[in-house]
């Protein structure tokens, strides 16, 4: 058995079945002694895993396995380049929009401030998401998150004066002097071990 937990939210994970459902029962058990019990709507079994694959076809007839969300992340089970199984994580399109309303209200107040001042808080918004966000497989993610941070922006300083004269190839400039780049921040764990151990030659 392998637990993950954060606060309240949790992710078990059995080889078998049969000792997820017995789980699952013994935790309502449990639970309840408490006056307490699992979100119904946040709580499923579902296959994940090297054979999750294999499975949902055998025994689930579906062409693929399930994914779950955890932590602000949809897992899937996915594989490398050599075919091994690896769990890829993808920000939850859900979390994303909502972020993006934020920003856009929240810019929305600063709509007067200078370039200057804009460009410094939405430099910090975008470093804050890529430095939870920017992990292998989400590049899209934090692709998009930046694209349409440019565009509100765009818009939002279009809004300031009816006689402005700002067209795309001079906000290209504004944000790429202050928005970051989309990239990957936060190797793979097995890549990221490979460099903190110390080498030693023969």
């Amino acid at each position: 058995m392998i637990i993950t937990r954060w606060t309240d939210d949790f992710v078990v994970g059995f080889q078998y079945q049969d000792d997820a459902n017995k789980f699952r029962v013994a935790l309502n058990e449990r639970l309840s002694n408490f006056s307490l019990s699992l979100h119904q709507d946040k709580t499923r079994l579902i296959r994940f895993g090297r054979f999750a694959k294999r499975d949902a076809k055998l025994f689930d007839r579906q062409s693929k396995p399930k994914t779950f969300d955890f932590l602000g992340m949809t897992h899937i089970c996915g594989q490398k380049k050599d075919g091994k199984f690896r769990v890829f994580r993808k920000t939850i399109r859900k979390r994303l929009t909502e972020k993006l309303k934020a920003v856009k209200t929240e810019l929305n107040k600063r709509m007067h401030n200078s370039i200057l001042e804009q460009g410094k808080w939405l430099s910090t918004v975008v470093r804050g998401y890529f430095g939870y966000h920017a992990i292998p497989g989400n590049m899209k993610a934090i692709g998009t998150f930046r694209t349409q941070i440019a565009r509100m922006w765009y818009k939002t300083l279009r809004r300031r004066s009816q006689k402005s004269n700002l067209d795309w190839e001079k906000m290209n400039v504004i944000v790429d002097k202050w928005l970051p780049r989309a990239r990957i921040l936060h190797p793979w764990p097995d890549e990221r071990l490979e460099r903190q151990l110390p080498k030693v030659r023969a």
